[in-house]
């Protein structure tokens, strides 16, 4: 990971420089903003159809309020478990949008996936940052620091009956396998999510969960989860709508070397009773 293998020199000197060095890279929970994909609807019903899906990071949910997400890394899994092509419309000023269409009966996993590198380097008695890959590195470069991140958002949509085939982990980064239906989800129900990091149960690991329009309360109301040891949290929505849900994993700038930083984020609609 690291291009300079003199790094691991002098390791709690360099502990204490990966974490000055590296901590305006993490994004931390004052300044970051929240990334979404907002569809149209989640449960359609019909032989076929379409969602239009917003894609946008905010301050409020769902407020358009910040920035477009960028398309790039979209990836659309249908119901038989290939990659379903999506129709963009564009990006504005605060929103991506893009249609889905839904040709086959069952579940659709609808994701932006990435995967980098981020870091810092010394140049000329000036320490710079980088975020893509280490090849953007000048010749001459010292003190390189990096760190590998891979983070995922995602959103589902139902047309007929739900399905499983495209719920199923892909075994890396940080991602979120289903225990109940993510269009199968009732408030005033529990509802189970499992939690895996590179395939394994994400024990321990805290997860955000916040119904839409904070923008309009006093208080988000911010239910923080902690996985079980199989990386299992129980999701209780009190009202209908639709729900977001944030975690994140590694990231650790004070390890040697730091350790890899992997994000998730959902939005998930719970219907009533």
């Amino acid at each position: 990971m690291f291009a300079r293998p003199a790094l691991f020199a002098r390791p709690t000197l360099l502990a204490a420089g990966l974490a000055v060095g590296l901590a305006a890279l993490l994004p931390g929970p004052a300044e970051a903003h929240r990334r979404w994909l907002l569809p149209s609807s989640t449960v359609i019903a019909g032989d076929t159809s379409a969602v239009t899906v917003d894609a946008a990071a905010s301050n409020g949910l769902f407020s358009f309020d910040h920035r477009p997400m960028p398309l790039d890394g979209l990836a659309i899994t249908g119901p038989d478990g290939q990659a379903v092509e999506p129709a963009i419309i564009g990006s504005g000023t605060y929103r991506s949008v893009f249609d889905v269409p839904l040709t086959q009966q069952g579940t659709y996993r609808i994701a932006l996936v990435s995967d980098g590198t981020m870091g810092s380097y010394m140049l000329d008695g000036e320490r710079r940052r980088f975020r893509g890959s280490a090849e953007q590195v000048p010749a001459g470069a010292t003190e390189i620091r990096t760190i590998q991140t891979s983070g995922r958002t995602e959103t589902f949509v139902t047309l007929g009956a739900p399905t499983d085939a495209a719920l199923q982990a892909t075994g890396r980064g940080l991602e979120m396998v289903p225990v109940t239906h993510p269009n199968d989800l009732v408030a005033g129900e529990p509802a189970q999510m499992r939690f895996l990091i590179d395939g394994q149960p994400a024990a321990g690991l805290e997860v955000e969960f916040v119904a839409g329009g904070t923008r309009y309360r006093d208080e988000a109301g911010i239910q923080t989860l902690t996985a079980d040891a199989q990386g299992t949290v129980t999701l209780q929505a009190a009202e209908p709508g639709m729900y977001y849900l944030e975690a994140s994993h590694g990231g650790g700038a004070e390890a040697v070397p730091p350790a890899p930083m992997a994000s998730y984020t959902a939005v998930l609609e719970f219907l009533p009773l």
